[in-house]
């Protein structure tokens, strides 16, 4: 990965050009860009049912994205001034997986919280992204889309190529190749986080096996390495979701079950303490189990809670923290595209308020200009 990396940081459109052919499927004579006409065409040629799906989707995801934009405000007391202004990113690149399962939702739910924060330039790198993901970035009016993934397209983000405009900050998971050069250039440009295999964790005494093992299955079918895990104080139940387990043929879900398990509690406080301490991706529990639950992604409450509507269309993001990094951080949001900007204003009362504790302070650092700084000052206020 580090070479790939180096690589496009020093050849630039060569080198991207080069792995693009090699593992994208660019043909040779092809734009890296995709062009304007074949954007439309794709949202022109969609079938109904997707145009709908999408706007309903997006509508969803766009309006909780404004509900969880952050504020500015401001206060004053005793002649001094303080508060936050907001603004956004200037540019940030959107990574849409292809592969096994082509992320149509991850543009959504990469885009639309860089719109709702105000990002003026807003990029999608995707390998060799289908028409559905082209139909999509159409619709959310996204015109700089480009046909290229793995290492080589986060280090194009991150160090810009000519055709692909470096920028602030990058989003969206991705394989092991991609989550690697996140990190490696993550010193030059903003990520999100690294993300890793999905991860479900089902807390429930009381729930419906059906329910809980099509989660666990649903979750499971992402990837081979994903880790689906139930958890219980009830016998029964487990004895019911593992039989219901058993009818999957799907051979990615029969790989990531032999991942998880199903665990038995001595009680409720025993079952949260584990499940706290995965810090999974997902969470599904019990009205009553919210005031529980400190460490996970994203929180689903009660049986008709199905972790897939999260994934597509309920409205809050599906780029999770996984791995334990829930225990630091929440999911992908409107705050990963903003800086929150602290302002303040003193009067010349506000300054002799404070005056002398500053300027003591100042002292007892060592740090004399910075004593003399509010002298000068406070000599005329």
């Amino acid at each position: 990965m580090r070479e790939i990396v180096n690589n496009v940081r020093k050849k630039g459109e060569r080198a991207l050009r080069a792995y693009a052919v090699k593992w994208d499927g660019l043909n040779s004579g092809t734009s890296i860009k995709v062009a304007s006409a074949e954007l439309e065409a794709a949202w022109a040629l969609a079938p109904r049912e997707l145009r709908s799906a999408l706007r309903q989707a997006a509508r969803n995801i766009r309006r909780f994205s404004e509900w969880q934009r952050p504020r500015e405000w401001s206060r004053a007391s005793d002649g001094i001034s303080l508060g936050q202004v907001v603004r956004p990113l200037g540019s940030v690149g959107c990574y849409v997986p292809g592969g096994r399962h082509p992320l149509i939702s991850t543009l959504l739910m990469t885009v639309i919280p860089a719109q709702a924060a105000g990002v003026e330039n807003i990029c999608v790198v995707s390998p060799d992204p289908p028409s559905e993901v082209l139909a999509a970035a159409q619709m959310l009016g996204v015109r700089d889309v480009y046909r290229v993934g793995g290492a080589q397209a986060v280090a194009a983000l991150a160090y810009g190529t000519s055709s692909i405009p470096r920028v602030d900050k990058i989003v969206g998971p991705g394989n092991v190749y991609v989550t690697v050069a996140k990190k490696l250039v993550s010193f030059d440009c903003a990520i999100d986080f690294l993300a890793g295999p999905t991860e479900v964790v089902i807390v429930s005494d009381r729930g419906r096996a059906e329910f809980i093992a099509g989660d666990l299955l649903a979750q499971a079918e992402h990837d081979p390495a994903a880790l689906p895990i139930f958890i219980t104080t009830s016998k029964p139940l487990a004895s019911a979701v593992i039989e219901a387990l058993r009818h999957s043929r799907n051979e990615v879900t029969l790989q990531a079950l032999r991942n998880g398990a199903v665990f038995l509690a001595r009680s409720r406080s025993e079952a949260f303490e584990w499940a706290n301490r995965i810090a999974p991706e997902h969470i599904t529990v019990e009205a009553d189990g919210v005031r529980f639950v400190h460490n996970a992604g994203s929180i689903f409450v009660g049986d008709f809670s199905a972790q897939a509507a999260g994934d597509y269309a309920s409205g809050p993001n599906h780029v999770l923290p996984t791995a334990g990094t829930a225990r630091y951080r929440g999911g992908l949001s409107v705050y990963d595209f903003v800086k929150v900007i602290t302002v303040q204003k003193l009067t010349k009362a506000g300054l002799s308020h404070i005056g002398k504790t500053v300027t003591y302070l100042a002292e007892i650092e060592g740090l004399a200009a910075h004593a003399q700084s509010m002298r000068v000052r406070l000599s005329h206020a």
